[in-house]
């Protein structure tokens, strides 16, 4: 089956308010985590605990006042010129408008001026959207992506796949104009 490809416009959703973060929203981005099926869902005290800690690295879309998607994220201690994106996610009424992308370029642009030039991701082998999204913003953003294992299955105590390393940078100003 093929996946359609994510839309990559930075300045796509125009309907969405990007900002960071609030304690009060943690409650929704679980939510929003849980409905994807898709990710490893955390509790929800380390979802409140995101939105008052790594507010600053992370970032939530609103439409209509309604958070609907999310990306959380930390800049490395031993790397403090890489973004470590821990989970993205969309509300299911809010996919396939570029939501996903335009948020993690948002969230690139507004960690420039500490000198943010790189992403990290950790991506399973399965999740060919989650590879396409982060493939295509690469290419949209003009710089490279590379790739590497991190964690095999023998690693986690549980059932749980690999985790491969995606690396995008250094980080350049996407084509076109995306604060428009």
């Amino acid at each position: 089956m093929t996946q359609a490809q994510p839309r990559v416009n930075p300045s796509a959703a125009p309907d969405a308010v990007f900002r960071s973060p609030q304690i009060a929203d943690g409650v929704r981005l679980w939510q929003i985590a849980e409905a994807s099926k898709v990710l490893d869902v955390n509790s929800s005290y380390s979802y409140l605990l995101w939105c008052r800690d790594f507010d600053a690295s992370s970032i939530v879309a609103e439409v209509d006042g309604n958070v609907v998607g999310f990306v959380t994220g930390f800049v490395r201690p031993h790397a403090p010129d890489t973004l470590f994106v821990w989970q993205v996610a969309v509300d299911d009424s809010q996919r396939g408008k570029g939501l996903a992308a335009a948020m993690l370029h948002r969230l690139l642009e507004s960690l420039a001026s500490q000198s943010v030039t790189h992403l990290e991701t950790t991506i399973s082998p399965d999740n060919a959207a989650s590879i396409a999204l982060f493939t295509a913003l690469a290419r949209n953003r003009g710089t490279q992506i590379t790739k590497q294992n991190l964690f095999d299955p023998n690693d986690f105590p549980d059932a749980h796949e690999a985790e491969e390393l995606y690396i995008i940078g250094p980080s350049r100003q996407p084509e076109g104009n995306p604060t428009s």
